[in-house]
């Protein structure tokens, strides 16, 4: 039965919360269990929808895969399937990540395009034209890329237009099973690359200047299994100290280094917020008044795009004027016609948004449109007077490890309800 989250708000959040695993490291890194045909051990991952759905589709190429008390084991001995369909590749973008692994060790692929979603068309012409430097033959027939190398991946320099983490992901697991040197100009920088190179390393690759603008990898003809613990996710971390921001309380996390979200930190210490670092803890105390703020998103080290709707969220509870620019997706603004139902005052031109803060905020019932929009729903519920009803809960699902327990144990009034049909508004939460 569907289900809605219901927030009694006002209410001031304190405690410690240890983040989960990061969503967006754990996912290649999966895929990269492909490019070994001995079993691979991961640690520490988070109980998400979108992990179930790559655990199914590396299944479906013939892995051995497992998850147990956040512990994955991966197993493809044998690739026998090297096609990746639609249906799994729309619920989940990340599943194109599967090409370059695939191509690397069986030669060919099909993957299905991911087309368009709500924050953006996130294009895939970086990943193509990589892999086309690589020695892949490419074609698109029917809404399928029809990728293959008969005769094995090459070395290349390859020069990346923009900063993709996708194609860098991609590009890099390709690379680590291709003869020769790749040099790849332009790669993202995120410290989910640096983990994937870290992974494939301890597998027996052979990479530097991972977490630089350019990656060295000297391909390998096989690479073996390892283990390793997934780091801990940054945007998380970010949400929940957020809790603590607007509601004007003092919370920590832990699980997760101050270097991984600087930008966040920085911006937060601009709110008007204390922070405090110690090793593999942030803590951060407010008192609830907050400073207006003008800030934009970059791609690291810059201010990462996850993270805007939650500060978007910050800057309607600030008092005055803040100006918020999304330089990485073009649509990433679907959220603030939610944020309006609060009673937000915000106005947007193209990639700018203008949000007059400070206005009182009341409940109201609002339909979550994405992952990070969903946790700036849960922010804005937090800081509103009444009873906030949110749907679309599958959106928390996929990329929030137990998001509902570890705020209630920060003192929030939240809770999971039936979303009964015949009833807009939900009693007794």
């Amino acid at each position: 039965m569907p289900e809605v989250l219901c927030i009694n708000g006002g209410k001031k959040l304190s405690g410690t919360v240890r983040v989960s695993g990061a969503k967006n490291s754990a996912l290649p890194l999966l895929f990269a269990t492909l490019l070994s045909s001995e079993e691979c051990v991961l640690q520490n991952v988070p109980d998400l929808e979108d992990i179930s759905v790559t655990l199914r589709l590396l299944r479906s190429l013939g892995a051995k895969a497992s998850y147990e008390k956040n512990e994955v084991r991966v197993t493809a001995e044998q690739i026998r399937g090297t096609e990746a369909p639609y249906g799994l590749v729309k619920s989940l973008r990340a599943s194109f990540w599967v090409l370059g692994p695939l191509l690397a060790r069986a030669g060919t692929a099909q993957v299905s395009l991911p087309g368009g979603d709500a924050i953006g068309t996130r294009p895939v012409d970086l990943h193509l034209q990589g892999l086309t430097r690589l020695g892949a033959d490419i074609r698109m027939q029917h809404g399928v890329v029809v990728a293959n190398a008969p005769g094995g991946l090459r070395g290349a320099k390859i020069d990346l237009a923009f900063p993709s983490v996708g194609a860098t992901h991609n590009l890099l697991m390709a690379a680590s099973l291709s003869r020769g040197e790749t040099i790849l100009h332009g790669a993202a920088r995120e410290p989910e690359i640096v983990e994937l190179a870290q992974l494939l390393s301890k597998m027996g690759a052979d990479i530097e200047g991972a977490g630089s603008d350019t990656i060295r990898v000297l391909g390998k003809e096989s690479l073996g299994g390892t283990s390793h613990m997934v780091l801990g996710d940054r945007i998380e971390a970010a949400t929940y100290l957020l809790s603590g921001a607007l509601t004007g309380g003092v919370v920590a996390v832990t699980g997760i280094d101050a270097p991984a979200l600087q930008s966040s930190l920085n911006l937060l210490e601009g709110f008007g917020c204390q922070i405090e670092t110690s090793d593999n803890k942030i803590s951060l105390k407010s008192n609830g008044e907050l400073s207006p703020v003008d800030f934009a998103t970059e791609p690291y080290p810059g201010l990462a795009t996850d993270v805007q709707p939650l500060f978007m969220a910050a800057a309607c509870v600030a008092k005055g004027k803040s100006t918020v620019q999304e330089n990485v997706f073009e649509n990433r603004f679907g959220h603030v016609a939610e944020y309006r139902r609060f009673g937000a005052d915000i106005a947007i031109d193209g990639r700018t948004a203008v949000v007059s803060g400070g206005l009182p905020l009341s409940a109201a019932p609002v339909e979550a449109g994405d992952i990070r929009a969903a946790a700036g729903l849960v922010l804005m519920g937090l800081v509103s007077e009444g009873v906030t009803q949110i749907r679309e809960l599958y959106h928390l699902d996929r990329g929030y490890d137990g998001l509902v327990e570890k705020v209630r144990s920060l003192g929030a009034d939240i809770s999971r309800m039936p979303a009964f049909e015949s009833k807009e508004v939900v009693f007794g939460c």
